[in-house]
């Protein structure tokens, strides 16, 4: 008994000297620009989803489905994949560039992967369970016309004092029917870190 007392007072000393209570936490905007270690962050991945975004949008794709289906275009963003040397949450990244498609007003945007299995999954649902007035049918899903691809890489070069972290996202722009790419666009950042 004496032996288990002693090695959870240890364990608790241990814990107790592993905080750290001089740390401080202030608040800031979350637009702020704040890069502590040069890998990719927040701001890289809102500042190339709207570039990215507005460049497609700028491009003659655009005018010319516009012209000849007379509405706008839907668009699904698909797989972005992480081929940097470091961890990238590209869902984040995924949401950013869905918001700057949503924002722009020029594009409508279908829902894909897990999420558009849950809202299969909540008609399907629905066809036991809802009122025949509000029940959501199946086959009424709009077709996406468009599906956004793309993935971030990276380069890291480092002496004793010098790092310097290279990331490229490419993405395209593919007709879902046609499998014709519409556009493509690349955004390089370049960081130094001493």
């Amino acid at each position: 008994m004496k032996i288990r007392i002693i090695a959870a007072a240890l364990v608790l000393a241990g814990v107790a000297a592993s905080c750290d209570t001089n740390k401080s936490v202030t608040r800031v905007d979350e637009r702020e620009q704040i890069d502590l270690s040069g890998r990719w962050n927040d701001v890289d991945s809102r500042l190339v989803a709207a570039e990215m975004v507005n460049d497609g949008l700028t491009r003659v794709w655009l005018q010319d489905f516009v012209e000849a289906e007379g509405r706008k275009p839907a668009i699904i963003v698909g797989l972005v994949r992480n081929r940097s040397s470091e961890h990238i949450a590209t869902e984040t990244f995924i949401n950013d560039i869905e918001r700057e498609y949503i924002n722009s007003g020029k594009v409508r945007l279908v829902q894909g992967g897990e999420f558009r299995e849950e809202l299969r999954a909540e008609k399907a649902d629905q066809q036991n369970n809802a009122s025949l007035e509000t029940v959501k049918r199946f086959g009424r899903e709009l077709g996406a016309d468009f599906i956004m691809q793309g993935s971030v890489n990276s380069i890291t070069d480092a002496n004793s004092k010098t790092k310097v972290v290279f990331y490229q996202v490419d993405m395209e722009l593919t007709n879902i029917e046609t499998n014709e790419k519409v556009w493509v666009g690349s955004k390089k950042i370049k960081k130094v870190v001493e």
